[in-house]
């Protein structure tokens, strides 16, 4: 686990450590929520592809996992981008030298251009579900793995229970928790994610 360093002084706050989520083909974690996509992006690449899901739902991921085995180009957060930007990456795709974009919602939201808006209206398009209690749990162990935290079980259960279904409360609430274990140089246990959660007023009571 992470923790206080040996003969740190009483008063010095503990500093955050870097950490590198794994981000192979075998740390991808797949689920009923990212079957299609998952299964789409393993066949024959298409000249482009949009991938959609909720923030932390795994698109960059996925996206680095297929640019890696089809050589292709990924435009992560394509609903964040500059829109002439986009255009011109889509006319130049092709079959040899496929396009990946990933965005957090459908286009309809946040496209603006007319041309780029028929064309990706034309381009197959995949979403990321919400978790099930399964991935939430999955994620968590994984995440807690990514930062070097062992975490029995009934604590991955309790987590589960008490925090919002969705991705994004995953990658927090573990953020949330792996600060207070370095804080307090202690476990990840049910009393201190007990105490976590009420102080973020997210908990709810068993």
């Amino acid at each position: 686990m992470t923790g206080q360093v040996a003969g740190q002084a009483a008063d010095q706050l503990p500093l955050p450590l870097a950490y590198r989520p794994a981000t192979g083909a075998a740390d991808f974690v797949h689920a009923a929520a990212n079957a299609d996509a998952v299964a789409w992006l393993a066949g024959p690449p298409r000249a482009r592809t949009l991938l959609v899901g909720p923030p932390a739902s795994g698109k960059t991921h996925l996206g680095r996992l297929f640019v890696a085995q089809h050589a292709a180009t990924l435009l992560d957060d394509a609903d964040r981008m500059d829109q002439e930007t986009l255009f011109h990456a889509w006319n130049a795709a092709t079959d040899a030298a496929p396009l990946l974009f990933t965005a957090r919602s459908l286009p309809r939201t946040w496209v603006t251009l007319p041309d780029l808006a028929s064309r990706l209206a034309a381009t197959p398009t995949l979403v990321i579900g919400p978790p099930d209690e399964g991935l939430l749990a999955s994620l968590l162990v994984k995440q807690f793995a990514d930062r070097g935290l062992r975490v029995d079980a009934p604590v991955v259960a309790f987590v589960v229970r008490r925090i919002e279904r969705s991705f994004a409360a995953v990658a927090e609430t573990v953020a949330a928790l792996d600060a207070a274990a370095l804080e307090r140089g202690r476990e990840v246990t049910v009393p201190l994610v007990r105490t976590v959660l009420e102080g973020q007023g997210d908990w709810l009571a068993a």
